[in-house]
């Protein structure tokens, strides 16, 4: 089928098994995510040629790249590389390390040029400089850029910020999600960190001990009540993608849509009509049965249904609800015998805390 990527992997090691299927759209940026030791990098090996899987298939856009009868080395993939470090050569200015591979890249098959990736990546002022006279966050940016200009089909990342602390993250991220708006090459990410999936992602894989515990969109997969042990106990919740509907000036609130409901946030210097997307902790959200009786000091109040009750034990449950999109709540199990909640239920989510993504 046109614009996906279909894979199937089986690779056994001592001590780890890689066995992995998967069907996902050959746009965006897919995040696949896991701990350490989940099987992250050998599934972005195995995409990009570097690792044979004995028993494997790889598709992309309809293109076999790997079955039982062929394979398609890496160095005719059409695949863009980038790794945790820059890898740049030492000995070339920043403008020569760009035009490595695109020089290398016959003239039918070039569909991006220097002066577009220079100019989506900020790299103008850099051209003339060498690798040692930029910083991790500069380096890390012409990497992209050079592989990129390889005109990749597909472009894998394999933790490419891991080396770099907040603020050199904080100016690469946008620069990534820029790359896919303006030259819709899709990208595979590899991350084990949710900050970086919650920015960049569009759809996610979940991997676990070589397997896939969950994949699709990010919405779906990050309020799944059963992945509590790979998200971990700080980053379990929902992402809820919002718009801006307007601004109280008066008591410095943004007000966003969210599927006809309002959510109210500390004000945010983001025009009206600009999409925002929020990470809301299912230990933050409360429920009821019923409306506020009378005035209460929670502003963000959506009306939702039971979609999931999360396996019990302990003392609290995760309780996956429907509002147009996922949410998630962690209550105490003595509350869900108290509301009595059953799939399908109408309950009121009590939202005390949502957290920005930019």
């Amino acid at each position: 089928m046109k614009n996906l990527l279909e894979a199937n992997f089986k690779m056994d090691y001592p001590g780890f098994n890689l066995d992995v299927e998967l069907t996902l759209p050959a746009k965006g940026v897919t995040v696949v995510f896991g701990p350490s030791g989940s099987g992250k990098t050998t599934l972005l090996r195995c995409l990009s040629g570097l690792e044979r899987a004995p028993s494997g298939t790889l598709k992309l856009a309809g293109q076999v790249w790997q079955d039982d009868g062929i394979f398609i080395p890496i160095h005719q993939r059409k695949v863009g590389l980038v790794f945790q470090e820059s890898r740049l050569f030492p000995h070339l200015s920043i403008q020569q390390n760009l035009l490595y591979g695109y020089q290398r890249t016959q003239s039918v098959e070039r569909n991006l040029h220097l002066d577009e990736v220079v100019e989506v990546l900020g790299l103008a002022a850099l051209l003339k400089r060498t690798p040692d006279k930029l910083s991790g966050g500069e380096k890390q940016r012409v990497a992209i850029g050079r592989a990129l200009l390889t005109s990749p089909k597909l472009l894998l990342m394999d933790e490419p910020l891991a080396s770099l602390d907040m603020q050199r993250k904080a100016e690469i991220i946008p620069f990534i999600k820029r790359i896919e708006d303006e030259f819709k090459t899709p990208i595979i990410y590899v991350t084990h960190s949710v900050d970086e999936v919650l920015q960049l992602v569009d759809t996610m894989v979940i991997l676990q001990a070589g397997k896939v515990a969950n994949f699709g969109p990010v919405q779906e997969v990050f309020s799944d009540v059963r992945l509590r042990q790979v998200l971990g106990e700080e980053q379990l919740g929902a992402v809820l993608e919002t718009s801006v509907a307007g601004h109280d000036e008066e008591f410095e609130l943004t007000r966003l849509d969210f599927m006809g409901q309002t959510l109210n946030v500390p004000k945010q210097n983001i025009p009206v009509g600009q999409n925002l997307r929020v990470h809301i902790h299912s230990k933050d959200v409360s429920l009821s049965t019923a409306p506020p009786a009378g005035v209460t000091s929670v502003l963000n109040i959506l009306q939702a249904k039971v979609a999931k009750i999360g396996t019990l034990g302990g003392y609290s449950v995760d309780i996956e609800l429907d509002a147009g999109q996922p949410i998630l709540a962690t209550i105490t199990r003595k509350s869900l015998a108290n509301l009595n909640l059953k799939p399908g239920q109408p309950v009121y989510a009590h939202i005390k805390a949502i957290k920005m993504i930019h």
